[in-house]
């Protein structure tokens, strides 16, 4: 193994410790002046909607543009109601994304239903 695929395994690895995988969860990037970034008010925004906030990073900080970028994690798997609140509070969300569906998963979750529904 080469020193760079070294570093990328480890930087791999050290971001699962921060960010550990879950199925059942969003990724947002929001937006907003400097002067509106206030943790909690994202967090409110979150849990308005029944969510809660697995992570938020500030990922730029431009300080001369007053503009923040900030990820977030929700766990929940449509992103779709968080949002419409986080928008609701004044934020931009730059973009939103949730896993794709297992088949897998759907699959053997309909069989188990249809093995409860006979019992």
């Amino acid at each position: 193994m080469t020193k760079e695929n070294q570093l990328k395994a480890a930087k791999k690895e050290s971001m699962e410790v921060f960010f550990p995988p879950n199925a059942d969860s969003s990724r947002l990037l929001i937006g907003c002046s400097y002067d509106d970034y206030i943790a909690s008010r994202i967090a409110r925004a979150v849990e308005d909607v029944d969510a809660r906030l697995l992570n938020l990073n500030v990922t730029s900080l431009e300080v001369e543009g007053q503009q923040v970028v900030a990820a977030l994690r929700v766990d929940h798997r449509n992103p779709d109601s968080v949002v419409r609140s986080l928008e609701r509070y004044g934020y931009t969300v730059i973009n939103s994304d949730s896993p794709a569906p297992n088949d897998d998963t759907l699959r053997d979750r309909y069989e188990q239903l249809m093995k409860y529904l006979s019992l």
